[in-house]
């Protein structure tokens, strides 16, 4: 009898099994000539050679449904697993779109959807460190968190690092109740925004618990060793260069960084410097990092963010007393 062993250790063993082990039970009916060990995230299987190679393919097939669709149902199982090794006429699930970066909740494909998001998309995968700067709308954030989970899901990286400087939009907030988390989550809530659109609540939630991926503030990266990450510094124009040179000094063995910012939108006070306007002079012509610059091209958001966005650029080329004259 041959043994085959198939890890689960990504996924919640619940969301695959089942409650109560619903979907297990249907693989078992499924598959009579097969027996199945489950131990945690780990599945044993004994069987003929043929079968047990049969049921890896159609299992793998059920992992990238559950990747593309956020979950499962009976049917779903039914479906997928519900041959056995006498009929080994797989059904197909939908080809694969080599463009989609991460397949998230609701059957949500997320790819690069204008050609400066394809640039960060390329540049990615061929450097370590790659800026991406440009104005609001423009998918940097977005784009950047669907990477990080893509490699997180292929298992090139084993946590993510998201991060960004706690500077208040040119607003004192004041006094906010709670515990420190609570302080801090309203600065960083763009950043689970985009993770709720691309992992399951229940995964995404585990992966926040044991640290799989941390969203914190840029303070907290001081004196830490970031290896085997995918760190994520967002709104990176609010860091200045100390703070800056302190994060992009963080990274460890087998790492990728990706540096966000719109340096149109600075919210330091006006006696600091922002440290991304000026790495884009000091740091250009180092092998492995790269820089995407996104325009007015590549807004994604409503059409009236774009005017918008080009409003304030008219309006900030004009003389400091220089105002609009309305139309007639």
């Amino acid at each position: 009898m041959n043994e085959r062993i198939i890890s689960i250790e990504s996924y919640s063993a619940i969301e695959i099994y089942g409650v109560g082990d619903i979907y297990l039970d249907l693989i078992r009916k499924a598959w009579p000539k097969v027996k199945i060990v489950a131990r945690g995230d780990i599945l044993k299987i004994y069987g003929e050679k043929s079968d047990i190679e049969d049921f890896d393919r159609r299992f793998g097939l059920l992992l990238v449904h559950y990747d593309r669709f956020g979950g499962l149902n009976p049917n779903d199982v039914q479906l997928i697993m519900g041959v056995t090794g006498e009929n080994n006429d797989l059904t197909p699930l939908p080809i694969e779109q080599p463009d989609v970066l991460v397949y998230g909740n609701h059957g949500l494909q997320v790819r690069a959807r204008t050609i400066n998001q394809q640039k960060m998309v390329e540049s990615a995968n061929a450097n370590d460190m790659l800026f991406a700067i440009g104005p609001a709308g423009t998918g940097k954030t977005y784009t950047a968190v669907a990477l990080a989970v893509r490699a997180l899901k292929n298992r090139q990286v084993k946590r993510i690092i998201l991060t960004r400087p706690a500077v208040e939009a040119g607003e004192n907030l004041g006094f906010l109740p709670g515990d420190l988390k609570d302080k801090l989550d309203p600065y960083l809530q763009p950043l689970y925004d985009a993770l709720r659109d691309m992992l399951p609540p229940q995964k995404l939630l585990t992966y926040l618990e044991d640290g799989t991926i941390e969203v914190a503030p840029l303070a907290f990266m001081r004196g830490r060793t970031l290896d085997h990450a995918f760190a994520i510094l967002d709104e990176a124009q609010n860091a200045t260069s100390s703070q800056l040179k302190m994060f992009l000094t963080r990274m460890g063995k087998s790492a990728k960084f990706i540096i966000t910012g719109d340096i149109t939108q600075i919210d330091l006070p006006r006696n600091q410097k922002s440290g991304l306007v000026q790495s884009v002079d000091i740091l250009k012509n180092i092998e492995g990092i790269d820089f995407v610059f996104l325009d007015g091209r590549d807004i994604v958001r409503h059409r009236l963010v774009k005017k918008v966005i080009e409003a304030y650029e008219t309006l900030d080329k004009m003389p400091e007393n220089g105002h609009y004259q309305s139309k007639k």
